[in-house]
């Protein structure tokens, strides 16, 4: 349950991704943890060895994955790593969906554009991602079935990231939607266990792709679920 907040303009973009997963899966700061894809930044997942975000600063192509639902009947055993998607992007191979891999969402960022590409288990849809700022989490790009986006695409837009204040002025939004509860609907930083999943928010990521490149920061925050 995931959240990326971004804004494209015309020839850059910029975004803020919150991490949820599971506090007991291990997992790995961001660096250079691909020897296969040299050059590649990403946060790593240990166990499975994929990426929840990656980034290539050469191609100026950065992707993030969330999760979201589907309508496969898929033990997880049996499921095959959503984690490749990410890395697989950067290197510029899109997916194209998998009865074995459950659902998701993958960002894309790159030099023609940004996009959505959605697979709930039958169909694989894109959504371009046009100029302003937008949110997506585990349903639909500015989906207004989605409490968090609801409640706080209005203040992101009223937030741009022009400027000297970047990324400073997301950073201090993100920081008043963490006064909520964790557990609230609405929340960003968020702990979804009342909820039925075993994710907390871990970190979030800065990440901004212009003619230039890509610079991207990582922030862990000190206790799951929580801002501070």
């Amino acid at each position: 349950m995931c959240t990326v907040v971004i804004e494209v303009g015309e020839t850059e973009a910029r975004l803020l991704a919150v991490r949820d997963e599971d506090p007991l899966r291990a997992w790995d700061a961001l660096g250079e943890w691909w020897p296969e894809h040299p050059g590649v930044l990403g946060i790593r997942d240990r166990r499975a060895g994929g990426a929840w975000l990656a980034a290539d600063p050469a191609s100026r192509r950065l992707a993030v994955l969330l999760n979201r639902a589907d309508v496969l009947d898929l033990p997880d055993d049996q499921a095959v790593s959503r984690g490749t998607l990410a890395l697989a992007s950067v290197a510029g191979v899109s997916p194209t969906g998998s009865e074995r891999m459950h659902g998701f969402n993958l960002l894309e960022v790159s030099p023609d554009g940004s996009r959505v590409l959605s697979w709930d288990g039958i169909a694989l849809r894109e959504a371009p991602v046009t100029a302003g700022v937008h949110m997506i989490a585990h349903d639909d790009l500015d989906d207004p079935g989605t409490a968090r986006i609801t409640r706080w695409l209005p203040e992101f837009r009223a937030h741009p990231t022009r400027g000297e204040d970047w990324p400073e002025s997301w950073i201090r939004l993100l920081a008043t939607t963490a006064e909520l509860d964790p557990t609230d609907d609405t929340a960003i930083i968020r702990d979804n266990r009342p909820h039925g999943y075993p994710t907390q928010s871990l970190l979030y990521c800065t990440a901004a792709v212009d003619a230039a490149g890509i610079e991207v920061r990582d922030h862990t925050l000190p206790v799951p679920g929580h801002w501070g």
